[in-house]
């Protein structure tokens, strides 16, 4: 869940989540198994409202199976160890604008526009950042369309 969600009323969100069968990872793991593949999804703490246990969490996985990390704020990727294959995030949306020469004058991260949006691999490790479909603050969007993001993991 992220900031807005525990503004809003996190345990009403999680309940609502939770009553129509979405799981929440809130520093859990789970195992995924297809045509006998494996893989593990971890979720991560909102980095500013949640309380992100990355060693505990990590810890519940009992094999070698590739990691996928699920997390609201991106600026806890640089935490993040080498040993997972991807991390996902959102709470940017993409900076909502982004100005021709200027680029996203307003990127809700300590990072600045480096994890705003889209694709970035960073020593070896990849982050992808979805631009989602709301809109936070002002409800406005300038050349950073709302996207529902599909990635295809082979």
């Amino acid at each position: 869940m992220g900031n807005h969600d525990w503004w809003y009323n996190g345990a009403r969100v999680k309940t609502a989540l939770e009553s129509v069968g979405i799981r929440n990872l809130e520093n859990d793991v789970a195992r995924i198994e297809r045509n006998g593949d494996a893989m593990w999804i971890v979720g991560f703490g909102d980095l500013w409202e949640g309380s992100p246990d990355i060693a505990k969490s990590l810890a519940k996985i009992t094999d070698n199976a590739p990691i996928v990390a699920l997390t609201h704020n991106p600026d806890l990727f640089p935490q993040v160890p080498l040993g997972v294959t991807l991390t996902i995030a959102g709470h940017t949306h993409g900076g909502q604008v982004a100005l021709p020469l200027i680029g996203r004058p307003i990127v809700p991260s300590r990072f600045g526009q480096l994890y705003a949006i889209g694709h970035i691999t960073d020593g070896g490790k990849h982050l992808f950042v979805t631009p989602g479909i709301g809109t936070s603050i002002l409800p406005v969007r300038f050349r950073v369309p709302p996207e529902i993001s599909l990635l295809t993991i082979n």
